[in-house]
């Protein structure tokens, strides 16, 4: 194992030092003119010309930022701004300081296209961005027609990554698909007993595609949910698919929203008297849903990549430096944690291009194997993506999270244990 994927404490002084952070510029550049960045010899001269050019290197963000939401595309922006924050105060890409453009989709299907059409208009080397899988699916052809990279660090659709051959794909995604996190999920409500499965689920893309891969997961455990309940966003009042479900016999609520309807959920069983648990995937950590259910969010379980606990140095230094800047504690840790990782991975592939040409293709195969291995929050990233490959997640990087006092923690103990490790690709 790497010294670095091991907790602080373990390690020797000089090997706690921050591996996350860009080399100050003097260093950073001797290490590009003598090769010794992305494996790659890079010539003296392209290196000093591009050191002594300013002109800003332009990335795109998308992303909700406004509208039902933005509880979790604004920790994502602000993931994404504090990566950049520090990748500008040491020197930036040779020299050049990350030029941020950023648009707000809303949450609207229809709005993201248009901004995205607005991104690629104003050129941008490669985009970061969407939160919302209906949002994405609307839009991700236009990057891929262009040939522009797009990396997302929220929207879960397994569809985002597979809609197009992944050798041809310049979709890539650091956040763990609705496809690992079902049956991630569903084995763990199985191994607890909880196998009569009333599956809530709302009729946006997200919803649709995660209760296609619930179901999924259910049938290979030879089980299917005793009863299904689909309904729009914005909907107040689920009582009467609630007391279904309960008289179905169900002994557990699977819930696949992303928005307050969640707490409609939770808040429907409290009134009925339905003391059944109540799981799902990470958008129950938001805080729509610990804030619109209170105490009837208690005990509910999620799948998580990232906890926001300071388990080791890169986390504590990440936890701390977005207290800083934006004066409270981050409202979705995952959304932020991811986007930071995704916006290093990106400047990491930048740093691959061995003649400085960050055109979409070179930045689509830096991705896919040309990169340094990046030292993130959420994982350490040897080789996160490949062409046959283009989500940096897996399985083995998931943990189970608990709502337990209005906070998100870990379920298990041997989880927050592990967490001590940094886990690596699988």
């Amino acid at each position: 194992m790497n010294p670095v994927d091991l907790p602080p404490a373990a390690l020797p002084a000089a090997a706690t030092r921050p591996r996350c952070r860009l080399l100050p510029p003097p260093v950073w550049t001797a290490l590009v003119a003598a090769g010794a960045i992305a494996g790659a010899a890079v010539l003296p001269g392209l290196a000093q010309a591009q050191i002594g050019g300013n002109t800003p290197v332009r990335v795109g963000v998308v992303g909700p930022f406004t509208g039902p939401s933005a509880d979790f595309g604004v920790p994502m922006l602000n993931g994404i701004k504090l990566a950049v924050d520090e990748i500008n105060a040491v020197g930036g890409y040779l020299g050049r300081p990350l030029e941020l453009v950023v648009k707000d989709d809303a949450a609207n299907p229809d709005q993201g296209r248009k901004v995205s059409q607005e991104l690629l208009a104003e050129k941008v080397v490669a985009t970061i961005g969407f939160c919302n899988t209906g949002v994405a699916m609307k839009a991700i052809d236009l990057f891929q027609d262009a040939k522009s990279p797009l990396i997302v660090p929220c929207a879960t659709g397994t569809a985002v990554t597979t809609k197009y051959p992944s050798a041809d794909s310049y979709i890539f995604r650091v956040q763990a698909r609705d496809a690992l996190q079902a049956p991630f999920m569903v084995d763990d409500i199985v191994k607890r007993g909880w196998d009569k499965v009333a599956i809530f689920a709302d009729k946006t893309g997200y919803g649709e595609g995660g209760y296609t891969d619930v179901v999924a997961a259910l049938a290979a455990k030879n089980l299917k949910p005793v009863h299904v309940a689909r309904f729009d966003l914005g909907v107040k009042d689920l009582t009467a698919e609630l007391a279904a479900a309960r008289n179905a016999g169900a002994n557990v609520v699977y819930s696949y929203t992303v928005g307050p309807e969640n707490a409609v959920i939770a808040n429907g069983k409290k009134a009925l008297g339905w003391k059944v648990p109540q799981v799902g995937a990470w958008p129950l950590s938001f805080p729509f849903f610990l804030e619109g259910a209170k105490d009837a969010a208690e005990g509910a379980l999620m799948v998580q990549t990232f906890i926001a606990e300071p388990s080791n140095e890169r986390r504590a230094s990440f936890l701390s430096s977005y207290t800083r800047k934006y004066q409270g504690k981050v409202a979705v840790p995952m959304a932020a944690a991811n986007a930071y990782d995704a916006t290093y991975l990106l400047m990491y592939s930048f740093l691959g291009i061995r003649d400085g040409n960050l055109n979409g293709k070179a930045i689509k195969e830096s991705l896919e194997g040309k990169m340094k291995t990046y030292y993130g929050v959420v994982s350490t990233y040897e080789k996160p993506f490949s062409v046959q490959d283009k989500d940096a997640i897996t399985r083995n990087m998931l943990v189970i999270g608990q709502v337990k006092n209005g906070a998100i923690t870990f379920a298990y103990p041997e989880d927050a244990k592990r967490n001590l490790i940094i886990q690596r690709k699988q």
